[in-house]
């Protein structure tokens, strides 16, 4: 049996900020204290991910401005990358550029083919202050795009063009939650 405490298992579910929450616009802030508070963070941001069904959620989708996120991902030989980082830095992203199907959990419901690179790598910390280095490819590589881009206030619809864009945009207005400002968020 597996030691250890399951990701999430302690944190509380906080509330998903949605397309059209200025926190999902706003470039995302350093981390400077490595401490209880953000271990806790942490911890709440896997235990929304989870009760979300996501495989990923960066930490001003449960509106905190910090430069975290987390990931519980397969790759495309279906082997799990479970982790987190703290002031990530995209140190490569390249390979082939693939669209691949993409969502959000700050768009639910919302999905479009998105060109990502298929091989990425994260340079940041772990909660403890430890230097870390993450490199996916596939569809992991895509996840830790994804997460990146939201702490620099970018979406997945920011990288949609022509039709595509077109019909992600008019998606979000028929949405339940596009109706309140999630379309004039994309300048729809």
């Amino acid at each position: 049996m597996r030691q250890g405490v399951i990701p999430g298992s302690r944190g509380a579910v906080r509330p998903m900020r949605l397309l059209g929450d200025p926190a999902l616009r706003a470039r995302c802030e350093e981390v400077t204290a490595f401490d209880a508070e953000l271990a806790r963070l942490i911890e709440d941001m896997y235990a929304t991910m989870y009760a979300a069904h996501g495989v990923g959620l960066a930490a001003n989708q449960i509106g905190v401005g910090l430069r975290v996120f987390v990931f519980d991902c397969p790759d495309d030989e279906d082997h799990r990358h479970l982790g987190h980082v703290v002031n990530p830095r995209l140190a490569a992203a390249d390979g082939v550029t693939v669209r691949g199907p993409e969502g959000c959990l700050s768009l639910p419901g919302i999905e479009a083919g998105t060109p990502r690179y298929d091989r990425a790598v994260i340079e940041g910390m772990t909660m403890a202050g430890k230097p870390v280095r993450i490199e996916g490819t596939g569809f992991f590589a895509r996840c830790l795009q994804h997460e990146y881009d939201h702490l620099d206030g970018g979406l997945f619809i920011d990288r949609l063009t022509g039709l595509r864009r077109r019909r992600a945009l008019r998606a979000v207005r028929r949405a339940p939650w596009g109706a309140s400002g999630g379309a004039e968020a994309v300048g729809a």
